[in-house]
């Protein structure tokens, strides 16, 4: 694989802070950027994180990993499930971004089909992508969508992989913005939606971007390459 190997955390509607990580990375055709999940949901601008996720995809090999925001969205808005459970968990906040007005086809097809392009799981090199959690002793493709969406790192922090390729993992935010970094396992969500950092890895040679959504950015040296 040429170009760059770049994930980002959880964004969660902070499309501000997405803005100033993408300048700062400045993506180039053959670089592959891969979105760890929770696109949406809790932050301001759910529906312009996505438009921006769209053009992204335009300018470089994008991979979109499902979190359990976009499950909990897709439950509703694709299958019809009641609105309850992604409501409790930041889904207004989505719609507020939309315009929702009672009628869910606000949510138009171009995002839709972003939606259902998002993937489980993405293996590169010697990494490999998920949004929260994974088991060590089993192949990805046959770990259950609980473990890959919503178990998190505090319930339980797994040893490593079988297959040797390090973990790249989101959705356990740490609310002092910190990564959480222990060799095998790196967690890059880093709270952005409650004022932490909004956090991009390039997996290979550990070059650290960060921004908030008040417009602070950082970027980090490459202290921990894999």
């Amino acid at each position: 694989m040429s170009g760059r190997l770049i994930a980002i955390g959880d964004i969660h509607g902070c499309s501000q802070a997405l803005d100033l990580v993408l300048q700062a990375i400045a993506p180039e055709p053959d670089d592959t950027i891969v979105g760890l999940g929770d696109f949406i949901d809790r932050g301001p601008d759910s529906k312009g994180v996505i438009d921006r996720m769209i053009h992204l995809g335009q300018r470089c090999n994008l991979v979109a990993i499902q979190g359990n925001h976009e499950e909990m969205m897709l439950e509703v808005v694709r299958d019809g499930r009641p609105y309850h459970r992604w409501i409790q968990y930041g889904g207004v906040d989505t719609l507020d971004s939309y315009g929702f007005g009672g009628d869910l086809s606000v949510i138009g097809p171009d995002h839709m089909a972003f939606f259902e392009s998002m993937v489980d799981f993405f293996e590169a090199d010697d990494h490999f992508f998920v949004h929260a959690n994974y088991d060590p002793n089993l192949p990805l493709e046959a770990t259950d969508p609980y473990t890959l969406r919503w178990k998190k790192l505090t319930e339980s922090t797994p040893g490593p992989h079988f297959s040797g390729r390090r973990a790249i993992v989101g959705h356990t935010h740490d609310r002092a913005g910190e990564i959480f970094d222990i060799g095998h396992l790196v967690c890059i969500d880093t709270y952005c939606y409650g004022g932490g950092w909004l956090t991009a890895l390039e997996a290979r040679t550990g070059q650290i971007w960060q921004a908030r959504e008040n417009g602070e950015t950082r970027m980090l040296g490459a202290a921990n390459p894999s």
